[in-house]
């Protein structure tokens, strides 16, 4: 579990984040949603340790991340896996050696011990026996999944996720949230996912965190959001027009 208290964030003149306080669960999909600008980018990076906050903490499960030193930090972000929006993977490199990468920079692994790691976390992502390929011999969605599986290669026990359907077309989405959603039920992980995406906010957001003008404007889940009246919630969650016809027959049918 992860928690926020009283978050405050400042860059000049500009203060993005105001007194953001919530819970990221154990074994949930924990999803940051709300329009661009509001502040999600830069609540991640404060929870990851890359932007220092004016105020308030970070705990992860009880161990307060703010006031840690720097090496006690590193020690927490070895527990921590991230999937970056464009997958991040090193074009150089192989699969295989995409996900070994992080074994060998912070592990004493042996080279048999990495490889065995390497080839569960494929599996677990459906693509095992692509160890040799090269990431511009891959997919969009296969690229995905082998950053998630880079990302858990390392058994941590926090999964942040940035966008993770950028650039899908909504099928391979639907493999990705299930994947992840799948992966951190599995393996009992805290998951803080940003996105846009709809179809993710409905499909697997266990608790939904909706930021505006950075603060803390609404908590709830999957199954709220859709029947929630809080005026900037509906705005965001029934922007498009095919959106508003399903809320206008929703509101129908409860009368």
């Amino acid at each position: 579990m992860i928690e926020v208290r009283g978050i405050n964030k400042i860059f000049g003149d500009n203060h993005v984040l105001h007194d953001i306080s919530s819970t990221f669960d154990k074994g949930k999909v924990n999803l940051i949603i709300g329009q661009s600008g509001q502040g999600k980018s830069v609540l991640t990076k404060c929870i990851v340790g890359l932007h220092q906050p004016e105020s308030g903490s970070i705990l992860y499960d009880g161990r307060d991340f703010t006031a840690m030193d720097r090496k006690e930090r590193v020690l927490i972000r070895k527990e921590i896996g991230m999937l970056f929006q464009g997958s991040a993977l090193f074009d150089s490199m192989t699969v295989e050696e995409n996900i070994m990468f992080p074994l060998t920079m912070f592990t004493k692994m042996s080279k048999a011990e990495k490889l065995d790691r390497v080839n569960f976390c494929l599996e677990r992502v459906n693509l095992e026996g692509r160890n040799k390929l090269y990431p511009a011999e891959c997919s969009g969605g296969m690229q995905k999944r082998i950053a998630i599986a880079r990302a858990i290669s390392m058994n941590p026990s926090y999964l942040f996720c940035d966008e993770p359907n950028s650039g899908l077309d909504p099928k391979t989405a639907i493999v990705i949230d299930n994947l992840i959603r799948e992966i951190t039920y599995e393996f009992d992980i805290t998951t803080v996912v940003i996105t846009h995406d709809m179809n993710s906010v409905i499909e697997i957001g266990d608790t939904i965190l909706f930021i505006n003008d950075g603060r803390n404007w609404w908590t709830g889940d999957r199954k709220e959001i859709l029947t929630t009246d809080n005026k900037e919630v509906v705005d965001f969650v029934y922007a498009s027009d095919f959106m508003k016809e399903i809320r206008t027959s929703m509101i129908e049918k409860r009368k």
